[in-house]
């Protein structure tokens, strides 16, 4: 099933807020792969820079690492 989005705003930011909702309900645990940009594309429906631009931002703001020639993984948060 493919997520709606409202095109009425940016959708790479629609993705990253879906990619880190799966991430704080556990879908994604720490280490796990995250969907690489065909698979976000497919899935959303999207561009693959848009898919990209919701990866870089979920990397920096440290939720994702990213490893070359591996894909993106749930990156472990620090203890507070």
């Amino acid at each position: 099933m493919t997520p709606e989005l409202d095109r009425t705003r940016p959708v790479w930011r629609q993705v990253a807020t879906t990619i880190a909702a799966r991430i704080a309900d556990g879908d994604y645990q720490v280490g796990d792969r995250v969907p690489s940009v065909v698979e976000l594309s497919a899935e959303f429906g999207i561009a693959s820079s848009t898919a990209q631009k919701a990866l870089a931002h979920l990397k920096a703001e440290g939720l994702i690492r990213a490893e070359v020639g591996l894909g993106s993984f749930v990156a472990e948060r620090p203890k507070v």
